[in-house]
């Protein structure tokens, strides 16, 4: 999977507010079984399941069974790649409204004079 394909995975599968529910649901706990992460969510188990499956082809969560309970863990690797890529752009922002700003600033103190 190249890094483009990272990306476009991770960050589809963080555009469902379910998805990502789940993601700060699993942020609190080392693992957790899918039917403790399903108790919050008005839904169906096999539509939490469906998330779990969205979460798990994009790589950040991993689903491993235990007799008959599956439990859930976090892949922190899966949002390395794209934190980096959140990283460069929030630098990239700054700098232009830095620059925005010292304009303004500088044309206003042109306007004043």
């Amino acid at each position: 999977m190249n890094a483009t394909h990272h990306l476009d995975a991770a960050f589809g599968a963080l555009a469902d507010g379910t998805r990502r529910a789940i993601v700060a649901r699993l942020c609190a706990h080392e693992t957790l079984p899918v039917s403790e992460l399903a108790e919050p969510f008005e839904m169906s188990l096999p539509a939490v399941m469906k998330h779990l499956g969205v979460l798990e082809r994009a790589g950040m969560i991993s689903r491993i069974k235990t007799g008959r309970t599956v439990h859930c863990r976090l892949q922190p690797d899966a949002m390395k790649s794209a934190s980096e890529w959140l990283a460069r752009q929030e630098a990239f922002w700054s700098r232009q409204l830095d620059a925005l700003a010292a304009f303004v600033e500088t044309d206003n103190d042109e306007d004043l004079r």
